[in-house]
């Protein structure tokens, strides 16, 4: 059975210039670099000061345990059921799982969608 983790932190969204200490040893962090910009995702309390644009409000939930290369489908079942749900939500993979970041004010609706689709939830 898929199961969903519902992590306790609260998230930012971040657009910013550099990653000048920041440490990215400490708590929960995604980092995304491309030709157009550098984005972090981080606990809230730790948004490096001035960013170019910020998103406060996220919650995180993760898939439960670690995924093999060869699934499919696995992020498309929990993004679907919230879709269904009309709540939008931010994707991010790791080598390991994949996560999903809603809003914390969608936190419960999303954690019932997710059980309506047959997906166990843990807290």
């Amino acid at each position: 059975m898929l199961s969903i983790e519902i992590l306790p932190q609260r998230l930012s969204v971040c657009k910013v210039e550099h990653l000048a200490g920041f440490d990215l040893s400490a708590g929960l962090c995604f980092v995304a670099v491309t030709d157009r910009e550098l984005s972090l995702v981080c606990e809230s309390e730790r948004v490096p000061d001035s960013p170019l644009a910020r998103e406060d409000g996220w919650r995180a939930m993760r898939v439960a345990g670690s995924l093999d290369f060869s699934l499919t489908g696995i992020l498309s079942r929990v993004s679907g059921a919230l879709a269904e749900a009309g709540i939008p939500i931010f994707a991010l993979s790791t080598y390991d799982t994949d996560y999903v970041l809603v809003k914390g004010e969608c936190l419960e609706r999303a954690a019932e969608a997710l059980r309506a689709a047959g997906i166990e939830i843990q807290s």
